[in-house]
């Protein structure tokens, strides 16, 4: 699969199918493309392309800060560099965050967005459940740095505790490959101190109100939330779900079943068929 040149550096992507406006599929922390391989296979029929974010999966790794506003960047020149002026986007996790965050600046570009576990909100610390609000303390201290770049702390948690059924460690290995030093982890620790809470970091917590404004008010532009249950790492709690319909304007929500946070690992069958679904219907 190709790289292509952004700005002083590269981004590597899946590109799979031809046809129909592209749908473009954003992956979270600490995640690459290879979150999408069960299911991109599985939506026939169109242009499906799968970026690895900057300082990520196969993406060059520049000397940068790895903030929201950096990933931003990168993928505004990714998506230009392509001349992708109509898609259709799948984002999960920080993904969701971005993909909510290029529809809110590119409003002419975007013909639909589907999510799931995202960041659609900031929070407050009061907010979290116990192991949520413990885990992310830990992230923010000196012990948590040492954690995620002295080790594989966070591929390790995430793909044994935050999925129902732990993946291989063949398949783990293609999501520590991009990590083997502490420099090389930098992004994803980044990524984990950036979930706003109690408006901080400042400037994540910014672009999530922006986004949300737009995410309000933009009822031209179908949405579609997918949802999990059985699982204590889910993000979007049914509480949650419920503010997301009372908030977000053109949104249709579908519940998958049971899955953990990176649901594309338990759930890729059933997550293909209803994205694919709704893009038909778009």
């Amino acid at each position: 699969m190709p790289s292509i040149r952004v700005l002083d550096s590269t981004i590597y992507y899946e590109d799979h199918g031809a046809g129909g406006t592209p749908v473009v599929f954003l992956h979270g922390n600490p995640s690459s493309s290879h979150t999408w391989r069960k299911v991109l296979p599985r939506i026939p029929g169109r242009r499906l392309l799968a970026p690895d974010l900057i300082g990520m999966g196969r993406s060059g790794k520049p000397e940068i800060a790895y903030t929201f506003d950096d990933h931003s960047r990168y993928l505004d020149a990714w998506f230009d560099a392509l001349g992708l002026d109509e898609v259709i986007l799948v984002g999960h996790d920080w993904g969701g965050a971005l993909a909510f965050d290029w529809a809110a600046r590119h409003p002419g570009r975007v013909r639909g967005v589907a999510f799931f576990e995202a960041i659609v909100r900031g929070m407050s610390w009061s907010q979290l459940g116990e192991a949520p609000r413990k885990r992310g303390e830990l992230i923010r201290s000196e012990q948590g740095e040492e954690l995620v770049l002295g080790g594989n702390f966070l591929v390790d948690t995430a793909y044994t505790g935050g999925v129902l059924t732990p993946v291989s460690e063949e398949e783990k290995a293609a999501y520590l490959a991009p990590y083997p030093t502490p420099e090389s982890r930098r992004p994803l620790l980044r990524w984990a101190r950036s979930i706003p809470l109690d408006g901080e970091p400042a400037d994540v917590a910014a672009r999530v109100d922006a986004y949300g404004e737009w995410l309000a008010g933009s009822e031209t532009v179908p949405k579609l939330l997918l949802t999990f249950e059985a699982s204590p790492t889910l993000m979007i709690t049914p509480e949650l779900a419920e503010w997301c319909g009372a908030n977000i304007a053109a949104l249709e929500t579908v519940h998958v079943g049971a899955a953990g946070h990176h649901a594309t690992e338990d759930r890729p069958a059933e997550i293909a068929s209803e994205v694919g679904k709704w893009i038909e219907g778009l």
